[in-house]
């Protein structure tokens, strides 16, 4: 019983490493012949937390993000149907502060 989980928890892991290499040659040989990269605009909010436990919100101007082209992210982009679901991005700067009681 152990060995058959052992056998199949190996065979998941090589058959999840298999489909990541199959995407990284699929985008750097572009086989479906399909762009690499593509772009999408995103809109960050930053949550800057204040002495006195409330957070101050700053709204940046929406920008073009690079993404990849892929079921994974590769060279350090998201991939672009993630991107696409996630359009807000809100981005925590700094720590809260300690109260007195804290």
């Amino acid at each position: 019983m152990k060995r058959k989980l052992v056998i199949a928890a190996l065979f998941a892991v090589l058959a999840g490493m298999l489909v990541y290499a199959g995407d990284d040659v699929s985008l750097r040989i572009r086989i479906p012949r399909r762009e690499p990269f593509g772009s999408v605009i995103v809109q960050r909010t930053y949550a800057v937390p204040m002495k006195d436990r409330k957070t101050d919100y700053m709204f940046a101007p929406p920008a073009l993000q690079t993404c990849v082209n892929s079921l994974f992210p590769h060279f350090g982009y998201p991939p672009c149907w993630y991107l696409v679901r996630h359009k807000r991005q809100q981005i925590t700067v700094g720590k809260t502060p300690r109260g007195p009681d804290d």
